[in-house]
C-alpha cells in the first residue's frame, strides 16, 4: 500500500510526472464560488463551465466529472456536499458520497496511470474533519496502489 505524500503548496500546480488527477469536492446545488474552486477557476475556465452544464443536467451526490484541461491534467468534480450549511443533519460533507468519489477516481487514475493530488478535500467549507477523510482516501487510492499527494497551502 501507498502512503499519502504531504507537501507544502499548491494542488492546482501539481509536483508530479505523467498524467495526473486533481480532486475537490462540490456540492449538490449548483453553487461555486468559494473554497478550494476559486484555485481552480483562477487556472481554468473548463471545470467550473463543465459543472454548471453537469449541475442542469442533474448531478448527484457520490458522482464524479472528470474535465481535462491540459493534456497531462484532469479535475475531478466529486459530489460529496448536501447543500453548502451545515444544518440539522451536520456539516454538508457526506462522507459515504466522498468513499464513493474516490472509487469512481481511484478507477481513472489507474485508466490513466495517473498520480492524484488534493488539498485536505472536505475539512474547509464542507465541514468535514481530515480524521474521517484521510483513511478513505488511504484505503480508495493508496491501497489500491494509487499515488497520492496531499497540499497543505503556504
Amino acid at each position: 500500500m501507498n502512503a499519502i505524500t504531504y507537501l507544502k503548496g499548491d494542488a492546482t500546480c501539481p509536483l508530479a510526472k505523467g498524467n495526473k488527477v486533481i480532486c475537490h469536492i462540490c456540492n449538490d446545488i449548483g453553487k461555486w464560488g468559494k473554497g478550494f474552486v476559486l484555485a481552480i477557476s483562477k487556472r481554468w475556465d473548463e471545470p467550473e463551465a463543465e459543472y454548471r452544464s453537469w449541475y442542469a443536467a442533474g448531478l448527484k451526490l457520490g458522482e464524479v466529472q472528470f474535465v481535462q484541461v491540459e493534456p497531462y491534467i484532469w479535475v475531478a468534480n466529486m459530489i460529496a456536499q448536501k447543500g453548502i450549511k451545515t444544518g440539522s443533519s451536520g456539516p454538508p460533507i457526506r462522507y459515504d458520497a466522498v468513499a464513493a468519489c474516490l472509487e469512481k477516481v481511484s478507477a481513472k487514475a489507474m485508466e490513466l496511470g495517473a498520480s492524484v493530488h488534493m488539498s485536505r478535500i472536505g475539512c474547509g467549507l464542507a465541514g468535514g474533519e481530515w480524521s474521517r477523510i484521510e483513511p478513505l482516501i488511504e484505503e480508495h487510492l493508496c491501497g489500491r496502489g494509487v499515488a497520492v499527494i496531499v497540499y497543505d497551502f503556504e
